[in-house]
């Protein structure tokens, strides 16, 4: 989503005293266990903040919600697109980044297109309309989540390829004699095998 656009310094400022204000006002001293906690935290707080008023509205925000609503249009019938959705091919190490995050896919579609659908809660992965991975999202960061079913189906695969790999008994190799080299090339070795 593109909140400004290219070189509109004004929206930019706004949005940066914006994001300032919550930086200064909101965030000092709390503690968050998730996008959840944080996003009622902060609803309780704006249903406080927005009662004091301001001297740049004349009032408080609580007072010009009405006004504003009546200003507004009315949503479209189908609701946006949100989220994040990529389309990729599956590596072989059968895991896919999300932020700074790897969460793992079912290996059985290594080398396939599939489809990385996430949100705010979720983390899927589809390959051919079939959910091939479904993880909750983590939001810390540098973190591998893997479910134990990727991982042993991961180890069985392996095992599998690996026997297919070896072979079954070490093939019979004609050693030749190295004086049919010399005689092939003309070289005669004298006593004590020096030319």
């Amino acid at each position: 989503m593109l909140v400004c656009r290219p070189a509109d310094p004004e929206a930019k400022g706004i949005i940066e005293r914006a994001h300032d204000y919550l930086e200064r006002s909101f965030l000092p001293g709390r503690s968050f266990a998730g996008p959840a906690e944080f996003n009622s935290q902060l609803s309780d707080w704006l249903e406080v903040v927005n009662t004091r008023p301001r001297r740049a509205l004349g009032c408080a925000p609580a007072d010009r919600i009405a006004a504003d609503r009546t200003a507004m249009l009315t949503l479209p019938p189908v609701a946006p697109a949100s989220g994040w959705r990529s389309s990729t091919r599956l590596p072989r190490d059968h895991y896919i980044r999300l932020d700074s995050n790897d969460y793992s896919v079912h290996p059985a579609v290594v080398g396939r297109r599939i489809e990385v659908i996430a949100d705010l809660d979720r983390v899927r992965a589809l390959c051919e309309g079939k959910i091939v991975a479904d993880h909750q999202r983590i939001w810390a960061a540098h973190q591998t989540i893997s479910d134990p079913a990727h991982v042993e189906a991961a180890k069985t695969l392996r095992r599998t390829r690996n026997g297919l790999l070896r072979p079954v008994s070490e093939p019979e190799v004609q050693v030749r004699c190295l004086d049919d080299y010399d005689t092939a090339f003309g070289v005669s070795t004298g006593q004590g095998g020096v030319a």
